[in-house]
């Protein structure tokens, strides 16, 4: 398994890439599945959650969000055009909610118990 330590801007990239990807992919394989979007951002969640530096570990449940609403711009149906595109794009943030707030929780607990035990183990080595 591999354990990389993302900066907080790495950790951000990462899961922004990963996220349009996974898009892209659920658009061709399943039809822009909302569900199938939302089941994968999960896993998406605990890896930044897990690989980001323990000094940025809060920077990660900040990105997530963001990184949810670009991965959906692949799966958002909307009608022609730009504005179509982002009524599309807002209509998804909102019957979605559930798996944006749902992994961005996760993560957020992720990251609070890696978050103490990175102070206490300062405060035993000072």
């Amino acid at each position: 398994m591999p354990n990389p330590r993302l900066t907080g801007l790495g950790s951000g990239l990462f899961c922004t890439v990963a996220m349009f990807l996974l898009g892209c992919l659920d658009q061709l394989l399943f039809g822009a599945s909302p569900a199938v979007y939302g089941v994968l951002f999960l896993p998406v969640c605990v890896l930044t959650a897990l690989w980001v530096r323990g000094g940025d570990v809060l920077s990660a449940p900040v990105v997530l969000p963001i990184a949810f609403a670009v991965g959906l711009l692949p799966v958002a149906e909307g009608g022609g055009g730009l504005l179509g595109r982002l009524m599309g794009l807002v209509t998804g943030l909102a019957t979605q909610a559930g798996w944006l707030y749902g992994g961005t929780l996760l993560a957020a607990a992720i990251v609070l118990v890696r978050r103490v035990r990175w102070v206490r183990g300062r405060q035993r080595r000072g």
